[in-house]
């Protein structure tokens, strides 16, 4: 059995954890409150956006079609992975990496496959197995729809110049604070609403159809992008929280069994004493 000051090191080691972890879950509990509010107002506007500009250019003819929705052999695509920053946040980065890894292993396998870091967990993982022509984890320091435009500016000009036949987006969606979901969405071209061919027959467009499709995409596409990094980032405050939540529960359960063998050995420390007070009196009675 170890000695009591051993036991007492790792009493006080594992309480000052519990400290930190305790503290660390208190701060991502108040920074998911405002990231919720945040996801959760935008999410419906950016979904019926989405749909509508499915639905629209699905209706749209094949040569009047926006640029936005050229669907090219796929031979060059590009993946956008959403991580955070920072780690302690359990399998929230490990998740979107697999995801990433399966689809440059296995979906596109034999494809040119780049990705856009968008995290510093995404740069250095990817970094070192792929090709990343983009690290905006910066984004993260001041995340404004503004800044995030100009990410969705940079991948929209890759695939109307024929850079990418593809680009897909892989972040956490948020659900609540203990799940999130790993999706993956096609980002460009564009994916029509089966069946919308006729769905807006009995309506009248001014302008037309056509020029309301072209103004509205890029603000469709960079509303999407911002919500899967809104998203993202809710999902990882949550994720944290959780995580430390299950790291403070440990930390205390440890502390407590800790004490319980500090108890024990001091115990039989004092009573091997007393054996031998009594030992050695009854030595001398003798």
């Amino acid at each position: 059995m170890a000695n009591l000051k051993e036991i007492r090191n790792r009493i006080a080691s594992v309480s000052s954890t519990m400290q930190i972890t305790s503290a660390m879950k208190m701060v991502s509990a108040a920074k998911l409150k405002k990231a919720q509010d945040a996801i959760t107002a935008m999410r419906p506007y950016a979904d019926k956006l989405t749909e509508l500009l499915q639905s629209l250019s699905a209706s749209l003819d094949a040569d009047s079609g926006s640029k936005f929705s050229d669907n090219r052999p796929v031979n060059k695509v590009l993946v956008v992975g959403i991580t955070s920053n920072r780690g302690l946040c359990g399998a929230f980065n490990t998740n979107i990496l697999k995801q990433c890894t399966y689809l440059a292993e296995e979906l596109y396998a034999g494809k040119q496959v780049d990705f856009v870091a968008i995290g510093k967990k995404a740069n250095d993982f990817l970094g070192k197995k792929y090709s990343v022509i983009a690290n905006h984890s910066k984004i993260y320091d001041d995340l404004t729809f503004d800044n995030s435009a100009e990410v969705a500016e940079s991948l929209m000009e890759q695939f109307t110049n024929g850079s990418y036949d593809r680009i897909e987006i892989v972040y956490n969606k948020f659900k609540n604070a203990a799940t999130q979901i790993v999706m993956t969405e096609q980002f460009l071209p564009i994916v029509p609403i089966e069946g919308a061919e006729n769905a807006n027959a009995d309506y009248i467009f001014e302008p037309s159809k056509e020029e309301i499709v072209e103004q509205l995409i890029p603000k469709s596409l960079k509303t999407q992008l911002y919500k899967g990094i809104r998203d993202s980032f809710a999902s990882e405050h949550g994720a944290r929280m959780t995580a430390m939540h299950k790291a403070t529960d440990n930390a205390t359960e440890l502390r407590d069994q800790l004490k319980l063998t500090y108890n024990k050995a001091r115990q039989a420390a004092i009573t091997n004493e007393i054996l031998e007070i009594v030992g050695g009196a009854e030595a001398l009675n003798n």
